[in-house]
């Protein structure tokens, strides 16, 4: 009878742990609105043991329409910008964190690819964290396919909420293209 060698040793710690870790211990809590991720960042802390604790919810909203109506991203801004922009991104993730009553918003919006949108290239994302200590966000031009981009948007979504929420940088060598 062969036994089952033992599962390799946990790397560090990931950033959805580290979130659900740190909001647990504050109390607070975080709610998503997702454009190209389409869930992968409220599914990415949900995967994560005490994510109910935290985890509010989440909106997907691709359209326009579903980005004013659901999240409150005014209408003005979605006829000048598009959907693909740093504004939008901050808008929906304040409107995530006021409508779905959390202490922090986390927001992404992009071109996952595999061609252009809105005049933007495959790979223009746009992530942003709202909470009490105001709203930040970070433009990223990401690089791989579309899975990879979405992938990328995730990481960089979680870890620049990490950032805002411990006032820390996460110094982290670059990973899935993102520059």
């Amino acid at each position: 009878m062969t036994v089952p060698a033992e599962p390799p040793a946990a790397d560090a710690p990931t950033d959805s742990g580290l979130l659900v870790s740190h909001l647990t211990v504050l109390g607070q809590t975080v709610a998503c609105a997702e454009s190209l991720t389409a869930g992968l960042v409220a599914a990415t802390i949900a995967d994560t043991p005490g994510a109910s604790l935290v985890l509010r919810g989440g909106v997907v909203a691709y359209a326009a329409d579903l980005k004013a109506a659901l999240l409150g991203v005014p209408d003005t801004l979605l006829a000048e910008a598009g959907t693909v922009d740093a504004r939008v991104a901050r808008a929906m993730a304040e409107g995530a964190r006021e409508r779905l009553g959390a202490t922090w918003g986390i927001a992404t919006t992009g071109v996952a690819g595999p061609g252009p949108a809105e005049g933007k290239p495959a790979g223009t994302v746009h992530v942003a964290v709202a909470g009490p200590t105001g709203t930040e966000s970070r433009a990223l031009r990401l690089k791989g396919t579309r899975p990879e981009i979405r992938r990328a948007a995730v990481d960089a979504a979680l870890g620049l909420a990490l950032e805002v929420m411990t006032g820390k940088p996460l110094h982290r060598p670059e990973r899935h293209g993102v520059r």
